[in-house]
């Protein structure tokens, strides 16, 4: 079963949001997934995702409110299939970050997207409620890009 896990830097707003967006597009197609999300530091660990990130998910059905950031682990790269960063930094993070033993694939979560492969994600963390729109439309992109892949058999 394909498994997935979202990284963004403190896992409070573009990658809880790509999970939600993820998991709402695999129950729409009816897909056995495993998504989850992590960031690359801990100061937000034990934290729900930023409230614009929960407005923003919930104004587009989705409900991401029982979210709680963590830090990424060495076995999450045994336990994913797919490890998935949502910019650059954290990209090359992950890579340092991975044991020998890994068996997880590494990618930009905009590398899934037609026409947008070695795009980032902006962070919406410094920015007002509309660049959180912009980063859920990024996120929703690449899930319905994902899912069809999975439902592929990819």
């Amino acid at each position: 079963m394909p498994s997935i896990l979202f990284v963004c830097l403190g896992n409070i707003c573009r990658s809880p949001l790509a999970e939600g967006a993820l998991r709402a597009e695999a129950q729409r197609l009816r897909l056995d997934l495993i998504v989850d999300s992590a960031g690359t530091g801990n100061w937000h660990a034990g934290e729900p995702p930023d409230e614009r990130a929960q407005r923003t998910a919930l104004r587009h059905g989705v409900d991401i409110s029982a979210l709680r950031a963590r830090q990424v682990r060495p076995a999450d790269f045994r336990r994913f299939t797919h490890v998935i960063a949502l910019d650059h930094e954290n990209l090359a993070n992950l890579r340092k970050l991975a044991p020998a033993d890994s068996v997880a694939e590494l990618s930009l979560l905009l590398d899934h997207v037609p026409g947008r492969a070695g795009q980032a994600v902006a962070d919406p963390w410094f920015g007002d409620e509309a660049g959180f729109d912009v980063t859920w439309e990024d996120v929703t992109a690449a899930a319905r890009a994902l899912a069809a892949g999975f439902s592929r058999g990819r």
